[in-house]
């Protein structure tokens, strides 16, 4: 096997893998091709929160559903739709039932990504077929799966056109208000949003560390990460991010922990289950 040839580019990996990690924690030693413009468009991926006002290009919504598109669909059953929301009313109101992030009113345009059932239903009630399948939770879990595997697609493809993104989970926080904004049938979820737009250069993002990748990374066998060691390391370079973001320089042990310490911490969530059976959502 030929060691790839380095390019003098290559620099800008690295340093994109030192801001991932931390200085202390990016792999050390590591072959890098270059140039190569997919990796330093994932490596320099951050949360875009602040937006312009100014729209997103005509067309640029079928250019991310094409990138999505592209992304692979288990058995090719393509289990996914999504919805695109520039209306500032209908966006207000989403914003409202996602804990009011300001971010969902702000951005041009909000794609809501669901799993959805609904389409192959559909099409089993025309055929005069069974399609018992859909019942089952691997079917939701399928769709799931594919809705996300989409949405990353698009999340990449809007950075390549200089466009900013944020995930919104908070979609999911009061889930029968989301559907009935957006008319979701039976079999159809929202599993996700995605505030997308050009980002406010005077409010700027920074690229989040990451935990090293001894703690997700095991090699032919799960192997558990050390806590006094990948998570002590990540909580020091977490406060410092924070410190120089101006925020208060929390652990991230302590943050996650916190974070899922009782059911009121899921904003809603914790009904996901009863949701999801009233929207048709298979979970057998």
């Amino acid at each position: 096997m030929t060691t790839p040839e380095l390019h003098p580019d290559a620099d800008r990996l690295r340093q994109l893998l030192r801001t991932r990690y931390g200085d202390d924690a990016a792999p050390a030693a590591l072959p890098v091709p270059a140039p190569n413009p997919v990796l330093e468009t994932l490596l320099a991926h951050r949360s875009v929160r602040a937006f312009t006002p100014e729209p997103v290009p005509e067309g640029t919504v079928e250019w991310l559903v094409a990138a999505a598109q592209s992304a692979p669909s288990s058995s090719n059953l393509q289990t996914w739709s999504v919805v695109a929301v520039k209306d500032a009313e209908r966006k207000a109101r989403l914003a409202e039932y996602a804990g009011n992030q300001a971010q969902v009113r702000e951005a041009p345009l909000v794609l809501v990504w669901l799993a959805d059932l609904a389409r192959l239903r559909g099409l089993a009630r025309d055929a005069a077929v069974p399609v018992e399948g859909t019942e089952f939770l691997d079917s939701s879990l399928m769709a799931v799966i594919d809705a996300v595997l989409a949405a990353q697609n698009a999340v990449t493809a809007a950075a390549s056109l200089g466009l900013g993104t944020v995930y919104l989970g908070a979609i999911r926080n009061q889930p029968e208000r989301v559907s009935a904004e957006l008319g979701l049938p039976p079999g159809a979820f929202a599993v996700v949003g995605l505030c997308v737009g050009y980002a406010d250069a005077s409010r700027p993002a920074s690229v989040k560390p990451r935990l090293p990748q001894s703690a997700v990374l095991s090699r032919e066998r799960y192997a558990a990460a050390d806590p006094a060691g990948d998570v002590a390391r990540y909580d020091a370079t977490m406060q410092a991010f924070y410190a120089a973001e101006g925020m208060a320089a929390s652990r991230w042990s302590a943050h996650s922990l916190a974070r899922l310490r009782d059911p009121a911490q899921l904003r809603g969530r914790h009904r996901l289950v009863e949701a999801l059976t009233a929207q048709g959502i298979g979970l057998r």
